[in-house]
């Protein structure tokens, strides 16, 4: 550890003129306020359970899974072993023309909890990756067929899938877009489904919303069928703030996909493996799309690795040519990595040991309770929830988005309890093994902080 980063320079420090600190000025950190960040760093150095501890031994309850990812809770002690032992026997093996027995026996693993016919795994690293993967898989199936006009892709308003060129181009919160130029050619977006007039302080599925869905048709006149290959959603979207998908959205988007002869893909880095309470938000609202993408909680967080389930027919379609010859130009150097692989197999058998798949949906009652016990509280306009997922939305200060919220996460941190801020909304997502007495933690916490900031 670099000396001015020990434990007990950063208690002395606790006190002292907010400066930036010495040492931090190499690491550029992503997504980050970084110049506010430097002045009063936030470090953690321990995990295990549902807790962080920072260097200088003060206990943070994490009430975000570290980043919608660690579903199992920290440093299981399989996932841990099974990392270790992996690392020892088969430290790297390359994927392209070759391939190693644990990335075949999870495959199969993994297609056993996956709606029906998802039964192809493509691997990646991230979910960023797996989705510019999904993305090239549908416009190269048209191609395939012979359908080679279908080269255009729907995303959503205030969708997120990811950092890569793709994913924003597909996504839809501006921040993530504005800076960058005039993203991929052939890209559009529905309409969002967040709508408070309607629907503030749903306790799951919104009411008021299914009709959206519709503004697929709206493009489909636009552009016309022939020229659109696939629409990609979050099912539930996560990081631009908890929003749920209105009661018949999801099934309607479906049958409009399915009327036009576009795949429908769905974004489930964040609602994979057990969020919601089932394995997936397909299998949750029972609704089955084409290609969909994961990351996250199928490593529980330990190891960077991602994947895509495509449907039989999407990847027969590029089963042709000469056997010799590679049919789907696309990987990564650490697809299918032998440490990722080990560690998604001790995941998942974690995960099938205590249950944790459908848990949130026994914890979701007590969650639920308490996120809106918040009701009423200074400036909360909305709080909204399903499973062991919520947001807590606060009004803006004028002239100063995104402010408030910033203010509650870090004084929720100081407090004892890590949240998730995106804008002027604070997200919660716990380890799905979360304790009754850990959700009223976060939410006094939240509550406190709420009231101390109003």
């Amino acid at each position: 550890m670099h000396k001015d980063l020990d434990p007990a320079t950063l208690a002395a420090q606790a006190g002292a003129p907010s400066a930036p600190q010495s040492g931090m000025e190499a690491f550029w950190l992503p997504f980050t306020a970084a110049r506010q960040f430097r002045q009063e760093p936030r470090l953690l150095s321990k995990a295990s359970g549902m807790h962080y501890w920072t260097p200088e031994g003060r206990q943070v309850l994490d009430g975000c899974a570290g980043l919608w990812c660690v579903n199992a809770g920290h440093a299981r002690t399989k996932i841990v072993q099974a990392i270790a032992e992996q690392a020892a026997e088969l430290d790297f093996a390359p994927p392209f023309n070759m391939g190693h027995p644990k990335a075949f026996e999870l495959a199969e693993k993994l297609v056993k909890l996956t709606p029906p016919d998802l039964n192809r795994v493509f691997y990646t690293n991230s979910g960023s990756e797996a989705v510019d993967t999904a993305l090239k898989m549908a416009i190269g199936y048209h191609r395939m067929r012979g359908d080679g006009a279908r080269t255009r892709v729907i995303g959503r308003e205030r969708g997120y899938h990811g950092v890569n060129f793709g994913g924003i181009s597909v996504g839809g919160m501006v921040g993530n877009r504005k800076i960058y130029g005039p993203m991929l050619p052939g890209v559009d977006h529905l309409r969002h489904t967040h709508d408070l007039t309607k629907n503030a302080f749903t306790r799951g599925q919104p009411q008021h919303g299914a009709e959206l869905a519709d503004d697929l048709e709206r493009l489909v006149a636009l552009h016309d069928a022939s020229t659109i290959a696939a629409v990609i959603v979050e099912p539930m979207a996560g990081s631009t703030g908890v929003l749920l998908p209105p009661k018949g959205y999801l099934d309607r988007l479906r049958a409009i996909c399915d009327k036009h002869g576009i795949l429908l893909i769905f974004d489930e880095v964040i609602t994979g493996f057990g969020r919601l309470g089932s394995p997936f938000a397909a299998t949750h609202y029972g609704v089955t799309p084409d290609l969909m993408t994961v990351a996250k909680g199928i490593t529980n967080g330990c190891v960077p690795m991602g994947a895509v389930f495509a449907k039989q027919a999407i990847h027969d379609a590029f089963m042709s040519g000469p056997e010799h010859v590679v049919e789907f130009p696309h990987g990564y150097t650490y697809s299918a990595h032998p440490l990722a692989c080990a560690a998604s197999l001790a995941t998942l058998e974690t995960y099938a040991d205590e249950g944790l798949l459908t848990r949130a949906a026994t914890m979701a009652p007590t969650f639920e309770n308490a996120v809106h016990s918040l009701q009423g509280l200074p400036n909360v306009i909305d709080v909204r929830n399903t499973g062991l997922v919520a947001a807590v939305e606060l009004t803006p200060i004028a002239g100063q988005p995104g402010k408030r919220g910033f203010d509650v996460f870090v004084e929720c941190f100081q407090r004892g309890v890590l949240v998730r801020v995106t804008g002027d909304i604070i997200a919660m997502s716990p380890p799905l093994i979360v304790e009754a007495a850990h959700i009223d933690q976060m939410v006094s916490t939240l509550a406190d902080v709420i009231k101390a900031k109003a």
